[in-house]
């Protein structure tokens, strides 16, 4: 009987040790083949239409897995001051199990430590498989010094987005054939376009005020401004830093680039586009107020959105002009600070297969596989992705420095106060350098 007692005794140990083991870990003890039952993974995403098309398809991950997936989608601006607390708060202890990290924050929240390496959990794996993201997206939102922390989620590489049906139109080619003596045709540099922008600013209602702009543009401080700035010194030969990590502005093409930009800012776009954030900008389009749009390349199918849009089939998208814009992108990181980091990675598993990631481009995603851009149901409603895959693919990204949200400030200050006229943008360019510098990772 004493023998039988100590038995049952022992399994009741044993069992609840079971059971206090499965309330501290993301996968609680269940029969179900729903894994992660009565778990709920908590995520933070910016506001971004990519976020939407993520949330459309929740319920598939939530139905399979048993897992409750809570995001809380916030302002850019907002992100990353809340981000940083719960990275740091130990492991384990942090109020998101997963979270997107943009391409300014690679390098911080590498160098810090705050995020965890994939490398096993890929290798051990039987749905990822890195070979089909754009080696472009790898380097710069998956990768981090031979090591994998990040899944790419969308790309946000800048391009020219312009108005067809004006381009086309036989009265406006033969205007600028009689101004400048050559054929219409799209811009290859920063500085035919620049000219291309200002002719096309024009009043269309005869009524003595313009009513269509060239550019629309974005001239907010910091990241606006930036952003759109990079694109004509990266497309006019120039950067930032070299792939060392070492400051290689050139005083000349960055005050000749920033020259085209405050030209394109004061003659072509709108009066208040210094003063322009995303959404004016966009807005400014969306109205047909705007013959072109150096913006996000998935911005396409939004503005052929009828609810959102009057421009629906009048935009076409093509590279900036001198092929070399501006890549920006998010990746899916866990942090080590994450409560249920195996959920996690089951949902990251799950979103980032082939056919979440097609239905995401589906519904107007950016993609970052190359499987994705060439699929033939995804080319069918899009067929301009296959443009957008060359596009990313060339484009160069911000630099990897782990005090990259300073450079944008610098950038956005320098930029806009050129803009006001407060400083010349050979001062501006010189000042640019010294604090890239400064900041630069040593």
């Amino acid at each position: 009987m004493k023998k039988n007692l100590s038995i049952i005794l022992g399994l009741v140990v044993i069992f609840s040790m079971v059971l206090s083991a499965c309330a501290k870990t993301d996968q609680p003890a269940t029969t179900s083949d729903k894994p992660f039952q009565g778990v709920t993974i908590n995520v933070m995403m910016e506001g971004v239409p990519d976020t939407d098309y993520v949330q459309a398809q929740l319920s598939k991950f939530e139905e399979e897995t048993g897992a409750k997936v809570n995001i809380e989608v916030l302002n850019y601006a907002l992100m990353h001051e809340k981000l940083v607390p719960q990275l740091t708060a130990g492991a384990g202890k942090g109020s998101y199990d997963l979270i997107v990290v943009d391409n300014y924050w690679v390098a911080e929240f590498n160098r810090a430590g705050w995020l965890m390496a994939l490398d096993d959990k890929i290798a051990a794996s039987k749905k990822v498989k890195m070979d089909v993201y754009l080696p472009s997206m790898l380097e710069m939102v998956g990768t981090y010094q031979g090591k994998t922390y990040m899944l790419p989620f969308y790309n946000y590489a800048m391009a020219l987005v312009y108005r067809n049906d004006i381009f086309t139109d036989p009265a406006v080619q033969e205007a600028y054939k009689a101004k400048y003596g050559k054929d219409l045709a799209l811009p290859t540099s920063i500085p035919e376009y620049v000219e291309l922008a200002k002719f096309m600013t024009r009043d269309t209602n005869g009524d003595g005020t313009v009513d269509v702009y060239g550019a629309s543009m974005q001239g907010l401080r910091p990241d606006p401004t930036a952003m759109e700035f990079l694109n004509y010194l990266y497309s006019m030969g120039g950067l930032l830093y070299d792939v060392e990590g070492n400051v290689v502005l050139d005083q000349k093409v960055g005050v000749e680039a920033l020259n085209y930009y405050v030209d394109a800012m004061k003659n072509a776009a709108p009066p208040g586009a210094p003063s322009y954030g995303f959404d004016e900008a966009f807005a400014t389009v969306a109205q047909g107020n705007a013959f072109s749009y150096i913006t996000y390349n998935w911005m396409v199918p939004v503005l052929n959105d009828p609810e959102q849009s009057q421009v629906v089939d009048k935009m076409k998208v093509t590279a900036v002009p001198g092929g070399a814009g501006l890549l920006g992108g998010w990746g899916w990181a866990i942090p080590n600070s994450s409560a249920n980091p195996d959920a996690a990675w089951a949902f990251i598993e799950w979103v980032e297969s082939f056919e979440i990631a097609k239905e995401r481009a589906l519904l107007g995603g950016a993609p970052t596989r190359s499987d994705v851009f060439q699929d033939k149901d995804v080319l069918a409603k899009y067929p301009h992705y296959s443009d957008v895959e060359k596009i990313v693919g060339d484009s160069i990204m911000f630099p990897m420095q782990s005090r990259a949200p300073q450079i944008v400030e610098v950038l956005g200050r320098v930029i806009s106060e050129t803009i006001a006229g407060s400083m010349t943008s050979e001062a501006a360019i010189q000042e640019l350098i010294t604090e890239c510098e400064n900041l630069r990772d040593k």
